[in-house]
């Protein structure tokens, strides 16, 4: 039941951010006294709706987005929309660039308003993952330093498995290995980091003594181990059997696994972690081309990479995840991450997005202005219907790759709680 209410309560969550967008797009539309006829949450058919002044409000039965209606967005829908004169000076495309370039940009902005606002709180009063936490988490993983598991968990065990008195002890603490212990040789092969510990280990016989050394407080000891066998899922959905020792990568307990900064520190550190995460998004999306093969392999049962991009699907499967496991940081942390994601993609100079026309519309005043300069006539507005090929083009990549993410997210979705 929790994992479905957090299904829910994120798709809300996202259908708020983007109803938010279409809003930031209104209000500043209205605030340079462009006429704006309709702002509505959803698609299709009307469920409810209301009118106040030249506006109309209301609800559609499609919970997929939402737009708003901004008269004469350019000279051609101006045409089509017939005008009167007595509007023509309210119509998007005559207003000066400089309000355009904020009404188009407004909902971008919007969504890194609502991100930072969120990850402040977060920051602040909440607690976010600890940056050392993670840090000491490498640096244990580089060296092959490790916590031991007190028992074997069991086939079914979930992540909130606890052991009791009645279950059997792991192979490594019944031979004396202790937190913090640095493996550094397993049955006669050097171990240097977690991955080399894991080789030498996956593929030995379970149920036969062999000798692991690991290094304490500098002095090294040898250790008499009987691995135990385990079973492992691989990608293909069928399972392998393979050697455990029963021990995981160490994290020191005195470092805490959350920080708060407080309302005042928490700005800075929101501006920190809020260009961390932009960079990051640049970064993504310079990636995008390089995940789609392996998107489209994970659809025919390879491995689902974790970097690989989600959908709206797979982003609310994982909020419902989140909930599930009552970790509603990093439920809202998504949303964060989510806000600032949409906000830098519709900026992107390619139509339809916001960016797109954004780029059009200083198009049009650098090229006036070089004419000016030339003495030439302005060759006035660009003609939209000469890039319609090319916006229906992008419309038919997105439109591709929004139903590869979906059926990915479907077949072979992300998990983080396995």
């Amino acid at each position: 039941m929790a994992y479905t209410t957090g299904i829910i309560l994120f798709a809300l969550a996202i259908l708020i951010s983007v109803s938010l967008h279409e809003f930031g797009h209104m209000l500043t539309a209205k605030g340079f006294k462009m006429k704006v006829t309709r702002y509505f949450v959803g698609f299709g058919p009307t469920l409810w709706s209301f009118r106040r002044g030249e506006t109309e409000y209301g609800v559609k039965g499609i919970p997929l987005g939402g737009f708003v209606k901004i008269v004469g967005m350019t000279p051609l829908e101006e045409e089509e929309e017939e005008v009167t004169e007595a509007d023509k000076h309210r119509v998007f495309w005559r207003k000066p660039l400089w309000q355009r370039t904020i009404v188009l940009a407004a909902g971008s902005v919007t969504h890194f308003v609502l991100g930072f606002a969120v990850l402040w709180i977060l920051v602040s009063f909440v607690g976010i993952a600890n940056p050392e936490r993670a840090e000491a988490y490498e640096a244990s993983q580089e060296t092959a330093t490790v916590d031991v598991a007190e028992c074997i968990p069991p086939d079914d065990a979930t992540i909130d498995f606890t052991c009791s008195a009645a279950d059997e002890p792991t192979p490594a603490r019944e031979a004396g290995m202790q937190d913090g212990d640095r493996i550094t040789a397993a049955a006669g092969q050097p171990v240097t980091d977690w991955d080399s510990l894991v080789a030498a280990v996956a593929d030995l016989p379970p149920g036969e003594p062999i000798e692991v050394t690991v290094e304490r407080d500098g002095t090294e000891h040898d250790l008499q181990v009987t691995p135990y066998a385990a079973e492992v899922e691989q990608t293909d959905g069928t399972t392998e059997t393979v050697a455990r020792l029963g021990v995981s990568v160490y994290l020191d307990p005195a470092i805490p696994a959350t920080v708060t900064s407080g309302p005042i520190q928490g700005i800075g550190d929101t501006f920190s972690y809020t260009g961390d995460m932009f960079r990051e998004t640049f970064v993504a999306l310079a990636d995008l081309p390089s995940k789609i093969p392996p998107l489209w392999d994970s659809i025919w049962g390879g491995e689902r990479g974790d970097d690989t991009p989600v959908s709206v699907v797979g982003a609310s499967r994982l909020g419902g995840e989140m909930v599930q496991y009552d970790q509603w940081a990093m439920f809202f942390m998504l949303l964060v991450v989510l806000n600032y994601f949409i906000g830098v993609f519709n900026l992107l100079p390619l139509l339809p997005m916001d960016g797109g026309h954004i780029a059009i519309a200083w198009y049009e005043k650098v090229r006036s202005w070089f004419a000016a300069r030339r003495g030439k006539p302005d060759p006035g507005r660009v003609d939209y219907l000469k890039l319609m090929p090319l916006t229906y083009a992008v419309i038919i990549v997105l439109g591709g790759f929004m139903l590869l993410t979906i059926t990915a997210d479907i077949v072979n979705p992300i998990t983080i709680f396995n």
